[in-house]
């Protein structure tokens, strides 16, 4: 059987494409007052209340991480500052790409248009976007559908504004939680699961599974 070719190939940005260096920012600022079971805990929860921040109505970037932080301050027993909080946003523009993401991805975008949906601002997103040597078709953010993924308007407006359907796409990404599981949900039958150590393995969600970008021409005979 031939490969699928899709009319384009949707991405996931920060993680999948782009070094995602929260834990690291958080560490910087708070890991010299917490021994490392502490901090790994704090990292930790972390993550968790980043990802109920965006479950709701959609807010400013900025707010999800300050709340986020502070809820994480407070369950870990450390002094909340709101300047912390903006410091760890403010690093965002700053991040590069994972080493294996430029190649991997002038590859097929000779061949196929590429695609990015991300839980990202407008003012930021296009300087990470600009470090991965590689042309998009076009750069879809949560503050342009009004709202984050795992949310599924936000797949509903990158389905709007390309006037396809999930039918039409092979959607990539590191995360099962944020993206896969959604677009599962969602009818998007070809999916690539960039294996970055981020989520244990699912495969009742149905995709092809590659250890970075450098595998994803294969996935689409190029």
């Amino acid at each position: 059987m031939a490969p699928f070719r899709p009319k384009y190939i949707t991405f996931d940005c920060y993680g999948t494409l782009i070094n995602f260096e929260m834990a690291e920012a958080a560490r910087d600022i708070y890991g010299s007052g917490l021994d490392e079971a502490r901090m790994q805990q704090f990292t930790k929860n972390f993550a968790a209340y980043r990802l109920d921040e965006i479950l709701g109505d959609w807010k400013p970037y900025a707010d999800v991480v300050h709340n986020a932080i502070e809820r994480t301050c407070r369950a870990n027993g450390v002094k909340f500052r709101a300047e912390d909080a903006k410091a760890i946003y403010e690093r965002v523009p700053g991040w590069g790409p994972h080493p294996d993401v430029p190649a991997g991805l002038v590859k097929v975008a000779k061949e196929i248009p590429l695609v990015i949906l991300s839980n990202a601002m407008n003012s930021q997103i296009m300087s990470n976007v600009d470090k991965l040597g590689a042309p998009f078709h076009a750069v879809y953010t949560a503050e342009q559908a009004n709202a984050y993924k795992p949310r599924f308007k936000a797949f509903e407006y990158m389905f709007d504004m390309l006037g396809c359907g999930p039918e039409d796409i092979l959607h990539c990404s590191s995360s099962f939680r944020y993206d896969l599981m959604s677009a599962h949900d969602l009818g998007v039958k070809n999916k690539v699961w960039v294996n970055r150590g981020h989520e244990p393995a699912n495969p009742y969600y149905g995709y092809v599974e590659i250890a970075d970008i450098s595998g994803l021409a294969g996935v689409v005979g190029l």
